[in-house]
């Protein structure tokens, strides 16, 4: 199973908390206001499977990186929305963006990986090397 790197902690700190010299945030139920697609991480005997489900997000919105044994998939994006009116113009803003790393296994195999976008959810194949794959058995004839 690949390992999760978490890069954001959700657990508040008590100490900041109750000491906080910032009056304008909340002492109780404060919570960050982010979130972060679910992923489904597979194994099989030839590769590992991470399906990231985003839905509202296209294919052209994500980036995929491998470096240093550390497989990060991240997505940025800004939608522009402008209602004109003769008297009245209203414009919103809207940005998203997240990032998910896992540490990928010794015998991932590197250059093979790809990554395939359908219906909202991001497919990541990561091979596995020929030597790490589970060969099947074979009868040893006896001499």
């Amino acid at each position: 199973m690949l390992p999760i790197l978490r890069t954001r902690n959700s657990w508040p700190n008590l100490m900041d908390e109750f000491f906080s010299n910032n009056e304008f945030l909340p002492r109780f139920n404060y919570q960050e206001n982010y979130s972060v697609p679910a992923v489904n991480v597979k194994e099989n005997n030839n590769e590992y499977q991470i399906e990231v489900a985003a839905p509202g997000l296209g294919k052209n919105d994500f980036k995929v990186n491998v470096e240093n044994d550390v497989l990060t998939i991240s997505s940025e994006k800004e939608n522009n929305v402008e209602n004109s009116d003769e008297k009245v113009m209203r414009r919103e803003f809207s940005y998203s963006k997240f990032s998910r790393s896992f540490i990928l296994p010794e015998d991932t195999d590197y250059d093979k990986i790809k990554a395939t976008h359908k219906d909202g959810i991001l497919n990541v194949i990561v091979p596995k090397k020929e030597e790490a794959k589970v060969k099947p058995a074979r009868e040893i004839k006896i001499s």
